[in-house]
């Protein structure tokens, strides 16, 4: 199983970036995908999650109507699209998949750096 976070970097205070999720090794359709962050000395958060039957997706409200979770369930990908970025948004980003939302991902996969300059 293998998930791989990309899409990261350096940009500047109302910028965007679109993070994407490359898995493989699982049935990716019948997973949920969550997105989560670490900043430094912060506590890992759940900011985006998005359902593998419904669709729905679930936002964090330091997140909510700035960034868009989506997946291409045939390309096993999903994606997170980020906009009006702020400073506080600087953190390491993960995506996992597990059963459903809300409950503990099953998968992990490596982290993209985000930092956002003020």
């Amino acid at each position: 199983v293998q998930l791989q976070a990309s899409g990261g970097g350096l940009v500047q205070t109302g910028g965007s970036l679109k993070l994407s999720c490359v898995t493989s090794g699982f049935t990716f359709q019948l997973y949920a995908i969550g997105w989560f962050r670490q900043a430094p000395g912060k506590e890992r958060e759940e900011i985006s999650c998005i359902g593998s039957n419904d669709g729905r997706v679930y936002y964090a409200e330091s997140v909510k109507g700035r960034f868009t979770a989506s997946r291409d369930n045939a390309k096993n990908t999903g994606f997170l699209e980020m906009n009006s970025l702020k400073p506080e948004d600087t953190a390491e980003y993960y995506c996992a998949a597990g059963a459903l939302c809300g409950q503990t991902m099953t998968y992990w996969g490596q982290g993209t750096q985000v930092t956002v300059s003020s």
